[in-house]
């Protein structure tokens, strides 16, 4: 058992720094190594496996992972202390899925709030409510990933079911009211219709104290990752909706629910 927050040990793949897209503010984005889900659109491959991860890019080796401590990881994260304390911004737990390396995670929220920065994750919430319950005590906002209501299609296009992902959001909701975020990538042959998207927002509405909900248009950003990997990219045929088509599921949800929509993180 380590003796301090500070000593926990936790696997990561990267720090992304200035970040305003995931949460408020300006923010540090640590991501972390291991995810439950296989979503056919992942822009982060490199996330999906805990397993450190050896490849190729262009004729040198790269390696997808790091063991690490939280106080390494804050070492990094309090750099822009400045920018976070003026923006009312902090440290974000992305992935992969955080919750897959709950004791870390937790470690890591808490010592965000030890120097006084909000702190954030981005979540599935695909584990069982007592592991996302022992991080709330520590966390400031939830932004939670609501793919598809439809279970069976969520299971086609990620790999699992999403009963516990619907549940815990009703559990979270009850927890957090307003700190509650929903986001949905928003991908053709998956959810990219109006009726799709405005059913993933009237539940999302019909949680208590829920008001806001981001919409996340699919891009191929991440493909080259695929190859990099060894692996295909099952997306490999499919263009990114128009602009315009995205911002109008917008104006439907703001037209058909009281949820303040927003077009990007």
């Amino acid at each position: 058992m380590a003796d301090s927050i500070y000593d926990v040990r936790g696997r990561i793949f990267d720090i992304q720094r200035y970040s305003i897209h995931d949460g408020p503010g300006i923010r540090s984005i640590v991501f972390l190594k291991g995810c439950f889900l296989r979503c056919r659109w992942c822009c982060n491959p490199e996330s999906q496996a805990y397993e450190i991860e050896k490849v190729t890019v262009d004729g040198k080796p790269k390696i997808y992972g790091e063991d690490t401590t939280v106080g390494a990881v804050m070492d990094e994260v309090m750099k822009d202390a400045a920018y976070y304390r003026r923006s009312g911004g902090g440290l974000t737990l992305s992935g992969g899925e955080c919750l897959g390396q709950p004791e870390f995670s937790t470690a890591l929220l808490a010592a965000g709030h030890e120097f006084g920065i909000t702190t954030a994750i981005e979540s599935t919430a695909f584990a069982p409510f007592e592991v996302i319950e022992g991080l709330l005590p520590h966390l400031d906002y939830y932004l939670m990933d609501i793919k598809h209501v439809d279970s069976e299609k969520h299971k086609e296009f990620t790999g699992r079911p999403n009963e516990l992902i619907l549940e815990n959001a009703k559990k979270l909701a009850a927890r957090l009211g307003n700190r509650l975020i929903i986001r949905v990538p928003v991908v053709p042959t998956f959810n990219a219709t109006e009726s799709e998207i405005l059913a993933i927002a009237r539940f999302a509405d019909a949680l208590p104290g829920v008001e806001r909900i981001h919409l996340l248009p699919y891009h191929r950003l991440g493909m080259d990752k695929y190859a990099r990997l060894g692996r295909p990219y099952a997306m490999a045929g499919i263009v990114p909706s128009p602009a315009g088509l995205v911002e109008g599921f917008c104006e439907a949800v703001r037209r058909e629910t009281s949820l303040e929509c927003i077009l990007g993180g």
